[in-house]
């Protein structure tokens, strides 16, 4: 792999995950993603939320995942505690409740604009 190729590579997925962390965050806030365009019916039902979460979450942890295994450093994309949370993995009430507790700055000026 050219060292432009790679550039280029790690800086898509990059760009990847902050989408993919906005999705996240517009599902906590409950707020519209691609995925109500997806499934419009499914808003009518009360564990669509709960769903939509888990699938932000899911394609969240799967960037990160990638990224991981390509050697490409996302925890500049997160706050110090977001990094926590993504490398438990688990989507619990703390993270539902804790993502936003600490403020924006701590995050790469521009990657939570939308």
């Amino acid at each position: 792999m050219e060292v432009s190729d790679q550039i280029f590579s790690e800086q898509f997925l990059l760009d990847q995950l902050v989408t993919a962390k906005r999705n996240f965050e517009r599902a906590l806030d409950c707020k519209h993603t691609e995925f109500d365009d997806l499934y419009p019916y499914m808003i009518e039902h009360p564990q669509f939320f709960w769903y939509k979460r888990y699938v932000a979450w899911s394609e969240l942890l799967t960037l990160v995942k990638m990224s991981d295994q390509l050697g490409i450093d996302w925890t500049q994309l997160f706050a110090q505690h977001q990094v926590e949370f993504i490398r438990q993995r688990v989507m619990s009430g703390t993270v539902l409740d804790s993502w936003f507790a600490v403020q924006d700055s701590e995050t790469i000026s521009g990657t939570l604009e939308q």
